[in-house]
């Protein structure tokens, strides 16, 4: 059996059949308007954000299958935001709770490295770093110092 793998980045719930999918699907044979409907379908809970997603067709059956992967941290931190792009130079481009930081930490829970919650909530500070984040007002690195010693608890 003959597979091949379209991997693409669409908006959460608002795929289309124009480019990048609508040629690369258009290539393979498939029905164009169902797949964008799963696609579509799959990724609504991720309403507006960038999402990947990797379409697996068997060339000969035309039969498909849609998966999707959670948005990457950094989109997730700056849809958190209202913003849309993250800093330039060493501007701060805005500021995050913790619990909503906790919150992205486990929602992205299977998907990041850390060994128990409180490495994940280091990693996506991290991720807070790299784009101009602050947490509740406070650099990233302080943040993680503080959870470090203990005076910031992550249960």
């Amino acid at each position: 059996m003959a597979e091949v793998e379209i991997k693409a980045l669409v908006k959460g719930g608002k795929a289309t059949a124009g480019p990048p999918l609508g040629p690369a699907l258009g290539a393979t044979g498939v029905n164009i308007g169902q797949v964008i409907a799963e696609i579509n379908k799959q990724t609504s809970k991720y309403n507006g954000l960038r999402v990947p997603v990797k379409i697996i067709i068997n060339s000969e059956t035309k039969q498909f299958k849609v998966e999707v992967r959670k948005p990457f941290t950094s989109i997730m931190l700056l849809s958190e935001l209202g913003i849309e792009k993250g800093k330039k130079a060493n501007e701060t481009v805005g500021d995050i709770s913790l619990d909503k930081l906790v919150n992205i930490a486990k929602e992205k829970s299977d998907v990041l490295l850390g060994k128990d919650l409180k490495s994940k909530v280091k990693e996506v500070l991290g991720t807070c770093k790299s784009a101009g984040i602050t947490c509740d007002g406070m650099d990233p690195k302080e943040v993680i110092k503080k959870i470090n010693s203990g005076e910031i608890k992550i249960e």
